[in-house]
């Protein structure tokens, strides 16, 4: 059976966590996975909850195997993949849940070799968005390279977990983790799969949560020597990888810049910071928000929230890939629909929104240069065209309708689903009849 995503998870006395992690993998919207769990000898209930989920779920693959460290958990998970792309978490760590379903839609309507994403860093109650590349459309080697080389080092670059990779050319080139380092093996891994690979995308909506505190090299009981000696042979080997990418008169243009990696590196800033002030409490810094008891509720009012709010949820990654608010993504959506409008307040009324916010977000629009109105009074909306810059706003909110259509219907059969639509038609005749 052919499967489109191997998502690997290495264990290690993870119980405390663990759940969490593995839930959030078992209820994406994308479903077309298998979850490989690699239990690396854990000396708590591990392992026990590992298998829990395989008896539960046929997408769990367990492998129990004496302690040996996180490459080797990945590695070993790596050769027994099967997936069509490589999907990385840590155990104490969780994903959003459009997270496998972004980065496989990305990597499929692009056709690149690999997908990086934006992510959350979480540190006790509080939690970060971050990202580093802003650039739309595919990238090459050379231009993905370029973006690297401004932030040596950055966090974003050197993890696993934030992109999306293709197994055939990890198995092509027999790309695994380095059994012999405790500290950047990542970074290693993701150099050399770059060298292989021709074509990245970044998805600038964050996907993933990042919550473990790892202190610095001296920390992990390395010795000094030893984290030299590490720090030198990744330096070497970042190094060698710009000399592969660039031919050697540009090479010698940047080599200061290549440089830089190793201040970076001697000030161990592999480690990502603590939120910065703009910081939000973890649960605030998704758009939507939920009324647990409504969206479970009977009657109409709360079967238009329920429909709302499935909405807002497949629109959410829309508006934080491209710094919307829902609100203007909302009226985007509103505007790109077949329906002439000639008033805001003809708008305001469709979006359920009031008359002066739509006003607002209108003017945002503008400034933002994706909605040109010829005339745009409080009271007025005529002739407006949607900007070319708003088109791949429109075309992921066209997948966002898509997928809430895909996901209110998901548990009909296909003969429920024609009747559904044959009642419903009736019910709109009807409803056409009284509102005329």
């Amino acid at each position: 059976m052919n499967i489109t995503v191997s998502i690997i998870v290495p264990v290690y006395n993870a119980e405390e966590f663990l759940n969490r992690c593995i839930d959030s993998i078992l209820h994406q919207e994308y479903t077309d996975f298998e979850l490989i769990l690699v239990d690396d000898g854990s000396s708590d209930s591990s392992g026990e909850i590992c298998d829990h989920y395989a008896a539960e779920d046929s997408r769990v693959v367990v492998i129990h195997k004496k302690n040996s460290g996180v490459s080797d958990s990945r590695n070993a998970a790596l050769d027994c993949a099967r997936g069509k792309y490589i999907q990385f978490l840590d155990s104490d760590d969780w994903i959003t849940p459009d997270a496998t379903k972004l980065f496989v839609r990305s990597a499929e309507t692009s056709g690149c070799d690999m997908v990086i994403a934006d992510f959350y860093r979480v540190v006790g109650e509080r939690v970060s968005h971050k990202g580093d590349i802003e650039e739309d459309g595919v990238m090459n080697r050379e231009q993905y390279a370029a973006h690297m080389m401004e932030n040596p080092a950055d966090f974003y670059y050197g993890v696993i977990w934030n992109k999306l990779f293709r197994r055939d050319i990890i198995e092509k080139h027999h790309i695994r983790m380095d059994t012999e380092l405790n500290w950047c093996e990542d970074f290693l891994f993701n150099l050399e799969y770059i060298r292989h690979s021709n074509s990245f995308l970044a998805l600038q909506a964050p996907v993933y949560y990042y919550v473990k505190r790892k202190g610095s090299l001296v920390s992990q009981s390395m010795s000094i020597n030893r984290v030299i000696k590490t720090k030198l042979l990744i330096f070497e080997y970042y190094n060698e990888f710009y000399k592969s990418v660039y031919e050697e008169e540009d090479y010698s243009k940047i080599r200061l810049q290549v440089y830089s990696f190793l201040l970076s590196t001697a000030k161990d800033n592999m480690v990502p910071p603590a939120p910065l002030a703009g910081s939000k409490k973890l649960g605030k810094e998704r758009i939507s928000t939920l009324n647990r008891e409504a969206i479970a509720g009977d009657g109409i009012p709360m079967e238009l929230y329920r429909c709302r709010k499935l909405l807002e949820r497949h629109c959410e990654s829309v508006a934080l890939k491209h710094d919307l608010s829902m609100a203007e993504t909302l009226v985007l959506l509103h505007l790109s629909q077949p329906v002439e409008i000639e008033k805001i307040e003809e708008l305001a009324d469709f979006a359920g929104l009031s008359t002066r916010k739509t006003y607002r977000i209108l003017q945002r629009l503008i400034r933002r240069e994706l909605l040109q109105i010829k005339k745009l009074r409080t009271d007025e909306l005529q002739h407006f065209d949607l900007l070319p810059a708003a088109k791949p706003i429109i075309e992921d909110l066209r997948l966002a309708q898509e997928d809430f259509d895909r996901h209110r219907f998901q548990n009909l059969s296909d003969d429920e689903l024609r009747s559904y639509r044959e009642l419903n038609n009736k019910v709109k005749s009807g409803m056409l009849q009284v509102l005329k």
